[in-house]
C-alpha cells in the first residue's frame, strides 16, 4: 500500500478520540462537566425551561412549601424560587466566566511576558503582582467594588465583573510565569532569537501554544472562585441587585428573615451555588489531571 493510500485521521476524529479519552480516564470529571452543562442549557434557555417568571409577584401563594405546582418553593413576595434559580444560573454564569476570562487573559499576558523579558520588568510585574497577592480575593473584589460606580448592563453591574477579574490576575500569572520560565530555556526559543524573530513572533508562536494547559486549567478553576465570590457580594449587597435573579442575592434580604418559616428560600440557592462550585472545582481538577503529563498513569 502507497503512502498515498494510508488512511489519514481527521480533525473531527481527534476531537472526538480526545474527548473519549478524558471521559475514560476522569469519570467525576466527565461526571462534573455533565453538570455544568446543564447549568449552561438552562441558563441560556431559560425562557423555556423556567415553570414562571421569576419577577412575577404572587401574594397568594407567598412563603409557600414545595409542592407540584411550585417545586422549590416560593419567597416573601410569592415569586417561584425554582424559576429564579433557573435564571439566576444564567447571572452566575455570565460573571463567572467573564470576569474569569478577563482575569486569567490579562494574568496570562503579565506571566508571560514577566518570564520572557526577565530583568526589571519581571521585578515591577512581580512585585505589583506581590501588592495584589497581600490582599484576600474578597477583600480586594470589596475594595475594587466600592471604588467604582455601578455601571448596569441587563442587571448585571459590568464594574462587578471587573471587581471579580481583578484579584484572578496575580494568581493565574503566578502559575503561568513558571511554565513560561521552563519555556524560555528551550532550544527552540534561542533559536528563534538567533533567527532574528520579533519578540511578539517569539511570545505569541513559541511561548504562549505551550502555557494554554496551565492557562485553560486556572481559567476553569476561577470559574468557580468567580461565582462563590458573586454569590458574596450579592449576599453583602455589593453586587447583584433586585429584581435581577442571582444566588447570592436570594440568601440575603427577605431569606434571612424567613429562615426559619421558609428554610427552602435559603436550602434551595445554597445547594445551587455549592453544586456549581463543586461541579467547577472538580473539572478543573480532572482537566488538570488529564492535561499535565506528570499525572499520567
Amino acid at each position: 500500500m502507497s503512502v498515498a493510500a494510508l488512511p489519514s485521521v481527521t480533525e473531527p476524529a481527534r476531537r472526538r478520540s480526545a474527548i473519549l479519552e478524558f471521559c475514560q480516564q476522569q469519570p467525576l470529571g466527565a461526571a462534573s462537566f455533565v453538570v455544568i452543562f446543564v447549568m449552561m442549557f438552562a441558563g441560556i434557555f431559560a425562557e423555556r425551561v423556567a415553570p414562571y417568571n421569576p419577577l412575577d409577584i404572587d401574594f397568594d401563594n407567598i412563603l409557600s412549601a414545595p409542592s407540584w405546582a411550585h417545586w422549590g418553593g416560593t419567597d416573601a413576595f410569592g415569586r417561584d424560587i425554582f424559576s429564579r434559580i433557573i435564571y439566576g444560573s444564567r447571572t452566575a454564569l455570565v460573571i463567572g466566566f467573564t470576569s474569569s476570562f478577563i482575569g486569567s487573559t490579562i494574568g496570562a499576558i503579565l506571566g508571560v511576558a514577566s518570564a520572557y523579558f526577565g530583568g526589571r520588568i519581571d521585578t515591577w510585574i512581580q512585585r505589583f503582582v506581590d501588592v495584589l497577592l497581600a490582599f484576600p480575593i474578597i477583600v480586594l473584589a470589596l475594595v475594587v467594588v466600592a471604588a467604582l460606580r455601578k455601571f448596569l448592563i441587563g442587571g448585571i453591574d459590568v464594574n462587578l465583573i471587573y471587581a471579580i477579574a481583578i484579584p484572578i490576575v496575580p494568581r493565574v500569572a503566578r502559575v503561568v510565569r513558571a511554565a513560561a520560565l521552563s519555556v524560555r530555556t528551550m532550544p527552540y526559543v534561542d533559536a528563534a532569537r538567533a533567527a532574528g524573530y520579533s519578540n511578539s513572533r517569539i511570545i505569541f508562536r513559541h511561548m504562549a501554544p505551550n502555557v494554554v494547559a496551565p492557562y485553560l486549567i486556572m481559567f476553569t478553576a476561577f470559574i468557580a472562585q468567580a461565582i462563590l465570590l458573586e454569590a458574596s457580594l450579592s449576599f453583602l449587597g455589593l453586587g447583584v441587585t433586585e429584581p435581577t435573579p442571582a444566588w447570592g442575592l436570594m440568601l440575603s434580604g427577605n431569606a434571612a428573615d424567613f429562615y426559619r418559616e421558609a428554610p427552602w428560600m435559603i436550602l434551595f440557592p445554597g445547594a445551587a451555588i455549592s453544586l456549581a462550585v463543586f461541579a467547577f472545582n472538580l473539572f478543573g481538577d480532572s482537566l488538570r489531571d488529564y492535561l499535565d503529563p506528570r499525572f499520567k498513569v
